[in-house]
């Protein structure tokens, strides 16, 4: 992938979709449904119909790796392979697929929130 860019002014991250699977050993104990999926684009976690809820714990333990896997990785790097994570319930079979999507361009003066740098916000155009 192309990822030119202005490195003083811009940057890429990448959309994220995260699947809910299940391990085919273990049954499901918390609120997950097979196939229930949500996006995060950005700095935004979205919920797609007719998905109304999803588990925080799993959410919480996962929010840390999210903003890894949105960034370009060198090839060796495991966050770029390892992409099926595990509920945080020790006796639940709940996994999470983590799959990179879509690219975005992002402008620094649309994201910080440094007055100085600022500009419209990207949500906002």
């Amino acid at each position: 992938m192309d990822f030119e860019h202005d490195s003083q002014t811009e940057f890429w991250l990448y959309d994220l979709k995260v699947t809910v699977q299940k391990h085919p050993d273990r049954p499901l104990v918390c609120n997950h449904k097979i196939g229930q999926y949500f996006l995060v684009q950005g700095e935004n976690l979205i919920f797609p119909e007719p998905y109304c809820s999803f588990p925080f714990y799993s959410l919480a333990s996962m929010m840390p790796v999210f903003a890894a896997k949105q960034r370009p990785l060198q090839d060796s790097d495991w966050m770029g392979t390892d992409a099926v994570f595990a509920c945080p319930d020790p006796h639940c079979g709940g996994q999470f697929l983590i799959e990179r999507t879509e690219k975005r361009l992002f402008k620094h003066s649309e994201t910080t929130g440094l007055p100085d740098g600022r500009t419209t916000p990207y949500w906002q155009k």
